[in-house]
């Protein structure tokens, strides 16, 4: 487990006044929830549920409850932001959407690195991070400026307290991201706390209305902007492409390809040191089987839908396309999505293909998660079968 850094000590001693709140997590979420929409009830009530579950972790930090305030506040507060302005201008409902493409596939296949590759043409739209954790019409650079600063403290605050994080997923408040931060339904909770009910209920969960949701917040960072192609990216997609595809019908989906054998440890290593910024101790046994069970169980749903999906709109990106040869297959990734590859982005290319100045490799492995190669190899296995096609082809 990852050592406890001295900043974030500091921040668990300076929380620990308001740590006792969470023992009242209904009164928060009454505070929380004082500037959200009254009239969108259901929605309230979901993460009222979900912030009252979070708080009987008794492994929780005063860092991961003041973490799990922010998650709540920021969902509520984007909710009805939308909503107010949708009602204000009802014309942002109207904004085309058309024929966005979806980076999906199991994380850490070089959905972040594909995302950034097709980020480079000026023909294409993705949502930076600060965007997504603020969505909203085009404001004042002040405006800009105050979004911009809050996702670099969120940002700094994570590589503050857990070091070792950009080594295995560096983000920037400027640079594009997933639309997992827009998404009010995710299984990312389960990466901060125990939280078996909201896992419960994420099983058996529509998602539909979580994506026509989504496609609000687009329209919103589309109205009274030039209209591009819009390039987005989640992991978490994959589980829910039956939805997606019910929103966004004429979606092109860009499917990364990794063995799981090397996607798993790696994946369960990233929510380690994300995981030990709000919970002490950790289980790294329990991690592992959880993710091991929410990935497979998001693989087998993503190949239930794959079925439907018509050959023209799939792209199937094989790790060797970028993770070992980004030159030659930056433009293939191009071609497949009916994009052009110029010059222009070929000079970029380097911006998104190198690793960050200062990081470091990445090692993990399946034991330290209680995890075995047949483990995973039986989990995955019809994936594997589609896994060896692509690589064929």
């Amino acid at each position: 487990m990852p050592p406890t850094t001295v900043p974030l000590t500091l921040a668990n001693l300076l929380l620990r006044p308001g740590f006792a709140s969470r023992h009242t997590p209904d009164r928060v979420f009454d505070r929380l929830a004082a500037q959200a929409d009254r009239a969108d009830v259901d929605f309230n009530d979901e993460f009222r549920s979900l912030l009252c579950e979070w708080s009987r972790d008794e492994h929780l930090t005063p860092v991961g409850w003041w973490s799990a305030q922010g998650h709540v506040r920021r969902h509520l507060d984007n909710r009805a932001r939308v909503r107010r302005l949708i009602a204000g201008h009802p014309e942002i409902a109207q904004e085309p959407i058309e024929r966005p493409v979806f980076v999906v596939g199991l994380p850490r296949t070089a959905t972040t690195l594909t995302h950034g590759v097709l980020s480079l043409s000026e023909q294409h739209r993705c949502p930076r991070l600060w965007e997504l954790l603020t969505p909203d019409l085009e404001g004042t650079p002040r405006q800009r400026r105050n979004a911009v600063r809050a996702a670099r403290a969120m940002v700094g605050a994570i590589n503050l307290f857990s070091p070792r994080y950009r080594d295995i997923h560096p983000m920037t408040a400027e640079g594009p991201d997933e639309c997992t931060f827009a998404l009010p339904h995710t299984v990312m909770p389960l990466s901060q706390a125990r939280v078996p009910g909201y896992q419960a209920r994420h099983r058996t969960r529509d998602f539909t209305a979580d994506y026509a949701y989504l496609k609000q917040i687009y329209q919103v960072l589309q109205y009274g902007r030039p209209r591009r192609r819009w390039v987005l990216k989640s992991p978490l997609h994959t589980e829910h492409l039956d939805a997606l595809l019910a929103v966004f019908p004429d979606a092109t989906i860009v499917w990364t390809h990794r063995d799981p054998a090397a996607v798993v440890p790696s994946f369960c290593s990233l929510i380690e040191h994300g995981m030990a910024i709000t919970l002490r101790p950790l289980d790294l046994h329990g991690l592992g089987a959880t993710w091991l069970e929410l990935l497979s169980r998001a693989m087998t749903r993503g190949l239930a839908a794959r079925a439907a999906i018509p050959r023209e709109a799939l792209v199937d990106v094989p790790y060797s396309w970028l993770g070992a040869d980004p030159a030659t297959g930056a433009p293939k990734l191009y071609d497949a999505v009916g994009a052009r590859w110029t010059e222009a982005d070929a000079a970029r290319l380097p911006e998104v293909a190198a690793r960050p100045a200062g990081t470091r490799p990445h090692r993990y492995d399946l034991a330290r998660y209680g995890l075995t190669r047949a483990d995973v190899d039986t989990a995955f296995a019809d994936y594997n079968a589609l896994r060896a096609e692509v690589d064929r082809a």
